[in-house]
């Protein structure tokens, strides 16, 4: 499903990719093969897991990244050194503890809602 939005909820254990249009959401889950943490000396397996993630956000126009610690901004990182087509379609990253797959949709319909119109009036810029 190729959609204009997602979500992405991630930690160094698992990733949610939700991908949705205004009738249909797409879940997919992806989990870490190690426990990658910050400055780990397994960086491969935190490597192949935000590509995982990467893969899966494919074709996806605007996504928004959150998460409770530093993985969200690790894999904004990676984006932007190995996943450039997904770095350019990551419009923010913000902190969310532990939602459900309903509470993150929500959430990001009503950001991107906001968001749509922000980007669209050239005096909020």
């Amino acid at each position: 499903m190729t959609t204009f939005h997602a979500v992405v909820w991630l930690d160094h254990n698992e990733a949610h990719v939700l991908m949705f249009d205004r009738e249909h959401v797409e879940s997919q889950r992806i989990k870490s093969r190690s426990h990658h943490k910050p400055k780990h000396a397994n960086a491969s397996a935190g490597k192949e897991y935000f590509a995982q993630v990467a893969t899966a956000l494919e074709g996806v126009h605007e996504i928004l990244v959150t998460g409770p610690a530093n993985a969200k901004i690790e894999f904004r990182e990676y984006c932007k050194h190995h996943a450039h087509a997904i770095d350019k379609s990551v419009v923010d990253v913000v902190a969310a503890d532990h939602p459900t797959d309903a509470q993150l949709v929500a959430m990001a319909r009503q950001y991107f809602l906001k968001y749509d119109k922000t980007a669209a009036d050239p005096t909020q810029m």
